[in-house]
């Protein structure tokens, strides 16, 4: 079986760590989240589709800031929305 190549998103960004662990959406609503993910493009740190607000790909959908990192500690993997690929990083 052939390995699927990484889209062009997973294959260019320079990483930007969590600033926050904190969904900042969530704060402003009071809301609450299960995952954070980390968005490559601006740096905000939002919530992921598990949480019941899905912040992080409203937000790469709405801005069109495909890349997003696990923010979550352990967690060293990338994801394209745009492309609904995953890269370990």
């Amino acid at each position: 079986m052939l390995k699927q190549k990484n889209c062009e998103h997973l294959e260019s960004f320079e990483k930007k760590e969590p600033q926050s662990y904190q969904c900042e959406e969530c704060v402003k609503i009071g809301g609450s989240w299960l995952h954070l993910r980390t968005c490559q493009a601006c740096g905000v740190t939002l919530c992921c589709d598990s949480s019941p607000n899905r912040h992080a790909s409203k937000h790469a959908a709405d801005h069109g800031h495909p890349v997003a990192i696990s923010a979550e500690p352990g967690e060293n993997w990338a994801y394209c929305y745009m492309h609904r690929q995953l890269k370990m990083l």
